[in-house]
């Protein structure tokens, strides 16, 4: 018998039964799921300051602004400076949201990058036609300081929801961001296309301006949002946790719902401590780094996928068709209305997203991934394709001197498969890239991990802003429809990417998330089954030492 007793658990499985795991979940009330989704208002700012800079760049009085009078576009190398430097802002400052986050919390880091994000709006707004150096610095120097509190906001807004959002709508929710993403680009198509025929610096200025009201809205209306419950139980505050987590799910604190899901958060941040003991800041950071990347529950393998997986979203070329499709269809000279053409694009990719806040929880993470890959690779390539042959690259002089498409039917072909395109990303990799970043990382490298996920997307949006215009320029690479072959064989190495390397996560907790890694592989993962949870292993460790 004391033989018997002595002896441990000898696997997970032992401590429960299967059928025996599933936590009751609260019924949740309308109020909290609207205060989880307000969350994703953080996507309208993010998603308008990358989207007005396409139709800004191509404005008569802006490019005066910048290039001096007479000039009617700007030089390659001020317009991959303008464009990119707000992604370069992001990059650092989505790395250091990581650590604000868990200094002060993720609601608050959220609020801190709202009101730097209005700082840089102010100083963008500034921009006048009187001086053109002056005109220069002030956009360049907003916009980066812009890109920290967008940086900020994105990298922490994704954790946020993630550690708010009840699980079985959690993919669906945090989709919505990308969806509120495609607003704020359709909004500030909208804007630039209402003020283009202005003859005041309001042509340009009152796209710029508008951006303070939405870093106004988030960081206001986040002060009446509680702090992530998650956050709590990382500082040991367990008493403000299970109250968070009774105004998110309309549940009275000493519900058996809320002291359910608090104990099974308390029981895997112990036992997160216990595998990742050293709690120091530098080794916080080292601990995203730590293990095999051949060992599937490693932290570095789980940091490798979550930056993979952002830059194989940028690698997609989405970013080119909304920073820089107005001044490219200009160059072609095939499309008479550029802007409408742009507004377009940003309108299909609007009504595109919210299929992902079905889809997302009807068939998974996964197969939307390998499925959204190969739709956008067939129709970069189809758009290489014809306008290699008989599209855009093929145009000649009229009378008047402008440049005119041999085929307008096969520009029109084109112009088709890149809505197609825009709507496979829309449905696929738009949301579903933010919603696997935030469910793989275990707490205590959390904020860290989709921090350096984040950082990764706004590094390859750097990178592609930068090179962009000197691949299609006419002055430049001059590789007009070329380009997409560039695209479509990037599409092809996430199509491969996703299809071996990234997990199942729908229809898990948080913890459960963790518990897939360490027993299955990616391949296999949609097949997995939670046989326990942390908080009833330490039960029955517990049990098992007072016996």
């Amino acid at each position: 018998m004391a033989e018997k007793e002595s002896s441990p658990p000898e696997s997970h499985a032992d401590l429960q039964r299967p059928d025996e795991v599933e936590r009751i979940e609260a019924p949740v009330t309308w109020k909290a799921y609207l205060m989880c989704a307000f969350a994703t208002f953080g996507g309208i700012f993010f998603g308008y300051d990358s989207g007005y800079i396409n139709g800004v760049s191509g404005s008569s009085l802006f490019i005066e602004a910048v290039e001096g009078p007479g000039a009617t576009a700007l030089t390659s190398s001020h317009q991959s400076l303008i464009v990119s430097i707000l992604s370069c802002g992001t990059f650092f400052g989505a790395l250091m949201a990581g650590d604000f986050a868990d200094w002060i919390g993720r609601r608050t880091t959220v609020i801190l990058g709202c009101f730097v994000y209005v700082a840089g709006c102010v100083v963008q707004t500034a921009t006048t036609v009187n001086n053109q150096s002056q005109a220069l610095g002030l956009i360049v120097s907003g916009r980066l300081l812009a890109g920290f509190g967008v940086g900020h906001v994105s990298a922490t807004i994704i954790m946020y929801m993630s550690e708010i959002c009840p699980r079985k709508v959690r993919g669906a929710l945090v989709a919505g961001y990308q969806f509120c993403i495609t607003v704020g680009i359709l909004l500030a198509a909208c804007v630039v296309y209402a003020t283009q025929d202005r003859e005041d610096t309001g042509q340009y200025r009152i796209p710029i301006a508008i951006q303070f009201a939405w870093g106004l809205i988030l960081g206001v209306g986040l002060f009446f949002l509680p702090e992530s419950p998650r956050y709590y139980v990382k500082r040991n505050n367990h008493e403000a946790a299970r109250l968070s987590l009774s105004k998110l799910r309309g549940q009275p604190t000493d519900s058996e719902y809320i002291e359910s899901e608090l104990a099974e958060i308390i029981a895997n941040a112990e036992y997160e401590k216990k595998v990742m003991p050293n709690t120091t800041y530098f080794g916080t950071w080292a601990q995203c780094f730590s293990g095999s990347v051949w060992e599937a529950k490693s932290n570095l393998r789980r940091t490798i996928l979550g930056t993979s997986l952002q830059m194989m979203q940028q690698w997609t070329g989405v970013n080119f068709i909304f920073y820089y499709s107005t001044p490219f269809l200009q160059s072609t000279g095939a499309i008479s209305n550029t802007f409408l053409i742009s507004l377009i694009f940003t309108l299909i990719n609007v009504l595109s997203t919210p299929i992902s806040f079905w889809t997302i929880e009807r068939f998974g993470r996964r197969p939307l991934l390998i499925w959204g890959a190969l739709g956008m690779l067939i129709c970069q390539f189809i758009v290489a394709i014809v306008g290699d042959t008989v599209g855009f690259n093929h145009t000649h002089l009229n009378d008047a001197g402008d440049q005119i498409a041999d085929n307008i039917a096969a520009v029109n072909a084109q112009i088709a498969f890149i809505c197609f395109f825009i709507f496979f990303f829309a449905s696929t990799w738009g949301p579903g890239a933010w919603v696997v970043i935030g469910e793989i990382f275990p707490i205590p490298i959390r904020s860290r991990g989709v921090g350096l996920s984040t950082a990764s997307n706004w590094l390859w949006n750097t990178i592609i802003a930068v090179i962009t215009p000197y691949m299609v320029n006419e002055d430049e690479g001059n590789l007009r429809s070329n380009v997409f072959f560039v695209w479509g064989g990037l599409c092809t190495c996430a199509f491969v990417y996703s299809y071996f390397l990234v997990p199942e996560t729908k229809g898990l907790t948080l913890e459960q998330v963790d518990r897939m890694f360490e027993e299955t592989t990616p391949r296999k993962s949609a097949q997995w089954k939670p046989t326990t949870t942390y908080a009833a292993q330490q039960a029955a460790l517990e049990k098992h030492e007072d016996a």
